[in-house]
């Protein structure tokens, strides 16, 4: 059974460490999935397409994520008769110049707070662009996130905005030092939330990480 659209509910968003390691706390075992990415890759939008337009507000300007939003969700496992409780963290995005430096600060406490303490059963999603993989936004991320020791898969989002034959080549040409660069990563998709490539090998991988959670 797949993720009802349009039922996934909306619990909080943290904005504060002390609360963010409160919650944490009081959630050892947390299963499910955090989407995190460089601002204006499309995350929000991404989260829309998988769990209902409502979930995740798109905004026209980078980086309007600043607080750790929490949401839950059902899902019924095929075989299963009660169906089983995850939840979904749409983490603030990266690389986004435009902030103060003290928010951005806060972010970073934030963000490190957030994945030293979630649980190994989240899975974390990092979305990327597909016009422009590689950023030094990005590897500078990946470098970070490593230490964590997170499952993580690499969504390559906007797929459908590569238009003309020489920007999917440029984009061809760069798959071994793509492969080569996320040898760590379990997973990796080519996807456009907008068209809805590829989402559904998405969310089947997503699904298959949610199930191993549930053992």
């Amino acid at each position: 059974m797949a993720i009802q659209k349009g039922k996934t509910e909306f619990l909080m968003g943290i904005d504060k460490v002390d609360q963010l390691t409160m919650w944490l706390g009081e959630h050892p075992a947390a299963q499910g999935v955090a989407f995190i990415g460089r601002s204006n890759v499309g995350k929000s939008s991404f989260i829309n397409a998988i769990f209902g337009k409502s979930v995740a507000r798109v905004s026209k300007t980078p980086g309007r994520t600043r607080q750790v939003n929490v949401f839950k969700f059902d899902w019924l496992p095929e075989g299963e008769k009660v169906p089983k409780q995850f939840y979904l963290f749409d983490v603030p995005g990266y690389g986004h110049a435009e902030v103060s430096k003290e928010m951005g600060h806060n972010w970073q406490i934030l963000l490190s707070t957030f994945f030293r303490g979630i649980s190994g059963k989240v899975l974390l999603l990092n979305l990327q662009d597909a016009r422009h993989p590689l950023q030094d936004a990005d590897l500078q991320f990946q470098e970070y996130i490593r230490q964590f020791e997170l499952e993580t898969y690499l969504v390559f989002n906007k797929v459908d905005k590569l238009k003309t034959q020489s920007e999917r080549f440029v984009l061809q040409k760069r798959m071994p030092e793509i492969y080569e660069q996320n040898k760590w990563v379990k997973q990796i998709y080519f996807a456009s939330a907008e068209k809805g490539t590829g989402v559904l090998q998405v969310v089947d991988g997503m699904m298959s990480f949610l199930l191993k959670s549930l053992v």
